[in-house]
């Protein structure tokens, strides 16, 4: 694995062919994506999981997992290196190409502009969203509304990098932002039209479910 100085500026020309303007086809197909790991495990395994969904309907057609050996320590900014191979596993075990990715991480959210949702999406060519649970950038350019649906623009050196979005009462919002072929306003339109009265948008809370059972090697 290249240094850290090397990865960075990978990540930086990827960043420079991230497309933040909607270049969607017809989506039929959207798939949830996250990872599950354990800095406890000896093995230094990386779980990745991804559920293939229909649209509009939200059916889940497939479900892939893989594990396999982190190729380099958690570094912070770093993450995509670490659970890209294991992602791209999952994905390459789905029946269908999906048409859209909603990822659980960061996408230009990210010091580099590159999080792992940028790093898919220009990686495959397919339209992604970074779905977050947590900041890695930036503030907010006002308090965030108690509301459901309340969104805030995150800002980062003066450049809106994405969007808290509220999606429950007294839960904490999501961190939304654009990963690869997606405008941030339908990135947010996309989260919410496939929110189903949980935190997480549907595609990643299954794919969060699926990825804990693929750790503990429940997947069939």
């Amino acid at each position: 694995m290249a240094d850290a100085a090397a990865l960075r500026a990978e990540q930086s020309a990827l960043a420079a062919r991230v497309i933040r303007a909607d270049a969607l086809g017809p989506v039929r197909r959207v798939a949830g994506v996250d990872v599950s790991a354990s800095r406890f495990d000896p093995a230094g395994l990386v779980h990745a999981a991804v559920v293939l969904l229909s649209w509009p309907g939200l059916e889940v057609i497939a479900r892939a997992g893989a594990s396999l050996p982190a190729p380099m320590p958690y570094r912070t900014g770093l993450l995509a290196f670490r659970e890209m191979p294991a992602i791209l596993a999952a994905l390459g075990k789905l029946p269908a190409r999906p048409d859209l990715l909603l990822v659980d991480g960061q996408g230009i959210a990210h010091p580099r502009r590159c999080g792992i949702a940028c790093h898919l999406g220009v990686t495959l060519d397919l339209p992604a969203i970074g779905v977050a649970k947590s900041r890695l950038v930036g503030q907010p350019a006002a308090p965030l509304g108690p509301e459901p649906g309340a969104v805030q623009m995150l800002l980062d050196r003066g450049e809106v990098v994405g969007a808290l979005l509220r999606t429950r009462a007294r839960a904490n919002p999501l961190h939304v932002s654009i990963g690869h072929r997606i405008a941030l306003a339908t990135a947010l339109d996309w989260v919410r039209a496939t929110a189903r009265g949980y935190r997480l948008p549907e595609p990643t809370r299954l794919a969060h479910e699926w990825a804990a059972m693929v750790r503990r090697g429940e997947a069939g």
